[in-house]
């Protein structure tokens, strides 16, 4: 397949120069989600859909004629256990005080027939931690870190993806969506206070609730400050003490407003990032809180905004108070006034009430709850996403003659219960927009101005401006989530290779039924592939691109002619995501993936490589097992689909066991096969030998399994190395699915 230099010139410049912008450029400083495979679930929330849209029930795919909206409902008990049973005819659905007649109605819960169906409804779907590192201090900084990571170790399951942002953005390059708890462990860990001024550091001090009241015009704290400070400086007149103090205010308000817009706006982007995704997406906001004055509109426009985009994207709030119990004390840590006759006891009184209301507004609005006043953070999160997995979902014809149209969009309120039976508790969005309102022109201008500096940069590195294929691909590459116009697949892997240095191989498989194959004695399709390696920062490491042709070969069956590009690059430790995109030259679809991978230090320590797994299908011989024997590339598997009818073949490398100056290492292999975390097949411990010439500081191993007793789902192969000698272990995972 021949390749084009100058074309890898330009194209490793132009990707070079995309890698340094944001996921979005238009909105560089608010935290962006990853890419994920897509799963067929039906999205559930309120959402104005097409005709023909499709709704997904348990085993069949119901057609909906009509343009619906749609929405998702929970329903407990006095006890909060799920109320089981109920049918549309008992639900009371209103919207703006009217009557609705429900079209759709269907019960969603874990473990449908369809597995993609069950992965993406079980807890929830995906989990976000949505950390406001704006409003967040010290001590509550270190207790969200440690739920967090408590959270990675022991609630994230075989099937979940999770995702750790922050308000500032200061997790970075770590906040994208995924199953890989070094990932989330590392996102954690990058969790930290991040100071704010809406205190001016005069004397006497002024809170930001002491500040709002006195822009309420409350006479009892102006007087207060105004006092103080006379006593402090007995030649200033009342006058104009009273306008400095109300300055004070000024500014602080102002302060803490802009620093309120800009948690709720990261927010906001957050909850649009993961619109793409289907089924529903737990959004846990974790804050100290803020005030949300009345006195301002624009932060109550916002939330409500936010309330439309999480039900158009089928987002729900869960907020969590850092601040864990509030007793309404001051402790002997925390800095005040002193205040014998209780002037400002009544403010600082009401201060954690007013510091939760958003929270407790935007889990209501989005179908959520607000989880306060408890120091139990790790059992509140693991109790709401319990809470989450079941649900019921409606859909309704809207009312199209109001609220739509050339007017404003008009905010519209939900009200669902259940008739006869006001003893339960129904959790229900509460609204959403009758049209999507239009984004902010500044957003625009700043994407114009980004791809404007992409399309330089590109200019800038090759000499000439990208082409629009370029372009795709660039755009593809950057996606938060993966393109499947061209099905496109990612597998990474590393081993020690020579001079003991990681050798981390990327491997990029193209679907090939997807390829526009030009006609002819032998048809031929020709297609593109870039990519790069990226450190934890988002620094690029490595990137690669290449034109490639296809020719088909009508002597082969189409199922056995893959579709395959290979990467290799030494790799120093530490973690990396790798990214690829493809374009099909012939028809412009464009594909594409990514995975994180954590490459140990292999030369040191007791460790193994990667887990490198294929197929053998039914009816092919079984070769030679010895590695030697068999090339790696045969073994790899890009996509790791199988079917049940064929052998799951496997290969590892066990690096540095304890042994003595004569006698062998004594190293022993455990495999196991899980699915939702449980095992599902445990072989017997394989003791390894030392072979060919690689002498005992390295233990090569392979193995076939056959899969006909295994059901069709999604699993987890895992080999675990058994150092005897050196009382250490150490294992390795790889995921694949049975057709």
């Amino acid at each position: 397949m021949p390749s084009s230099r100058l074309y890898r010139q330009r194209l490793a410049a132009a990707l070079l120069a995309a890698l340094c912008l944001p996921a979005r450029a238009q909105d560089a400083a608010r935290p962006q989600p990853s890419p994920a495979p897509p799963a067929r679930q039906v999205p559930a929330q309120p959402q104005p859909s097409p005709a023909t849209d499709k709704v997904k029930d348990e085993e069949e795919v119901v057609r909906i004629s009509t343009e619906l909206v749609q929405t998702d409902v929970m329903v407990f008990d006095k006890s909060g256990k799920f109320v089981e049973g109920l049918g549309p005819e008992q639900f009371e659905l209103k919207v703006d005080g009217k009557p609705q007649q429900i079209a759709f109605f269907e019960r969603v819960r874990a473990g449908t027939v369809d597995e993609d169906a069950q992965i993406a409804a079980a807890r929830g779907g995906s989990v976000i931690f949505f950390v406001d590192d704006l409003h967040l201090s010290a001590g509550s900084t270190s207790h969200i870190r440690k739920t967090l990571l408590r959270f990675v170790e022991d609630e994230i399951g075989q099937n979940d993806e999770a995702a750790v942002v922050s308000a500032s953005g200061q997790v970075g390059f770590l906040q994208q969506l995924t199953d890989n708890k070094a990932v989330l462990r590392a996102a954690a860990g990058r969790v930290n206070t991040r100071p704010y001024a809406v205190r001016d550091g005069q004397s006497p001090l002024m809170t930001e609730v002491h500040a709002v009241a006195i822009e309420r015009g409350d006479t009892q704290v102006l007087d207060y400050f105004v006092e103080q400070t006379i006593r402090e400086n007995p030649m200033l007149r009342r006058e104009m003490v009273e306008s400095m103090v109300q300055n004070r205010a000024r500014v602080i308000v102002q302060q803490a407003r802009a620093i309120a817009r800009n948690t709720l706006g990261s927010l906001e982007s957050v909850v649009r990032g993961y619109a793409q995704l289907p089924g529903r997406k737990i959004v846990f906001f974790i804050s100290d809180g803020f005030i949300v004055d009345d006195g301002d509109t624009t932060l109550r426009d916002r939330m409500r905004i936010i309330s439309d985009a999480a039900a158009r994207a089928g987002v729900v709030i869960y907020s969590l108070d850092a601040m864990g119990l509030r007793t309404g004390q001051a402790d002997a840590s925390t800095r005040g006034n002193f205040d014998p006759t209780g002037q400002l006891s009544r403010i600082d009184m009401s201060e954690g009430s007013a510091m939760q209301e958003p929270l407790f507004h935007l889990a209501a609005e989005t179908g959520g709850r607000a989880l306060i006043n408890t120091n139990a953070l790790g059992r509140v999160v693991s109790g709401a996403l319990k809470e989450t997995s079941v649900y019921y979902l409606f859909a309704w014809r809207p009312d199209l003659t109001s609220g739509g149209g050339a007017a404003a969009p008009k905010y519209r309120r939900i009200e669902v219960s259940v008739a006869g039976r006001p003893d339960l508790r129904v959790m229900v969005r509460r609204g959403f927009y009758s049209a999507e309102p239009v984004e902010e022109a500044p957003r625009a201008d700043k994407k114009k101005s980004s791809d404007n500096k992409t399309d330089g940069d590109a200019r800038k590195g090759g000499g000439q401006q990208a082409s629009p294929g370029e372009r795709d691909l660039l755009e593809a590459l950057r996606a938060p989530l993966p393109r499947a116009s061209l099905p496109t697949s990612l597998a990474v892997g590393y081993v020690q290779g020579e001079k003991a240095v990681s050798v981390l191989t990327v491997s990029v498989e193209l679907e090939r039924e997807a390829l526009t194959f030009a006609q002819g004695e032998r048809p031929r399709a020709e297609f593109d592939v870039i990519g790069a390696v990226l450190d934890d920062r988002g620094k690029n490491v490595a990137q690669f691109g290449q034109r490639l042709s296809v020719t088909a070969n009508p002597s082969v069956p189409a199922s056995e002619q893959h579709i395959i590009y290979s990467f290799s690059l030494a790799l120093q430790p530490g973690l990396y995501q790798v990214r690829a995109a493809t374009r099909d030259s012939g028809s412009g679809r464009t594909g594409s993936a990514m995975q994180w991978v954590e490459v140990p230090e292999l030369t040191k320590q007791f460790s193994m490589s990667s887990l490198y797994i294929g197929e053998r299908p039914a009816g092919q011989s079984a070769a030679s097992l010895k590695p030697e024997d068999i090339p790696r590339s045969v073994l790899l598997s890009v996509d790791r689909r199988f079917a049940r009818t064929s052998f799951i073949r496997f290969l590892t490398y066990v690096y540095n066991p304890a042994a003595g100056t004569s006698s062998p290492p004594d190293v022993a292999l455990q495999v196991q096969i899980f699915r939702d975390d449980q095992p599902v097949f445990t072989a017997p411990l394989i003791k390894l030998n030392p072979s060919g010439d690689a002498g005992h500081s390295t233990l090569p191993y392979m193995a076939e399994l056959s899969l006909s007793s295994f059901p069709p789902g999604r699993y987890v192969f895992q080999v675990t190395a058994i150092d005897r000698a050196g009382k250490t272990s150490t294992a390795r995972r790889a995921r694949f699915v049975i057709e």
